[in-house]
């Protein structure tokens, strides 16, 4: 084989060899998913969120919503009829929604300041001796002395 061919061949080798590792590098890159469900957001390589939509009817649920679709169809089969995953799926997203559109305050930032302020003024106003945490009330090394 002629040096010219060889080089060509290794060419072409790194080229394709280049092409998979940038292929590589996408489905490792972190992107961010939101939950179907629960709308919980979190980082994931392009690959696992693949992994999961495939599980998933093509949606993406976190791992919390996926226990719950587990339990809705452990739950279902104790009872008398089986449900699979794609029912107790449409199940747990139907709970979600009708949780969110009943519990979520109109503006839960205000919501979380009021909280965290009442929690300080309440500590605030508690007595400082029950602020001081735990007093020994005598060594534990006094029976050893005796």
């Amino acid at each position: 084989m002629s040096a010219t061919m060889m080089r060509k061949e290794a060419a072409n080798v790194t080229g394709i060899e280049s092409q998979s590792s940038a292929a590589a590098k996408m489905k490792n890159e972190v992107l961010f998913a939101k939950c179907e469900c629960c709308g919980l957001t979190e980082e994931c390589t392009e690959a696992y969120i693949a992994r999961v939509r495939e599980r998933n009817q093509g949606r993406w649920i976190c791992g919390l919503c996926a226990e719950a679709v587990k339990d809705e169809m452990v739950r279902s089969s104790s009872s008398e009829r089986r449900i699979g995953r794609e029912e107790a799926l449409n199940r747990h997203m139907t709970f979600c929604k009708k949780f969110r559109a009943n519990s979520l305050p109109k503006n839960p930032t205000d919501e979380l300041i009021s909280a965290v302020k009442q929690l300080l003024l309440r500590s605030l106003d508690s007595p400082r001796s029950s602020r001081q945490g735990l007093v020994r009330s005598q060594s534990c090394f006094s029976a050893i002395d005796s």
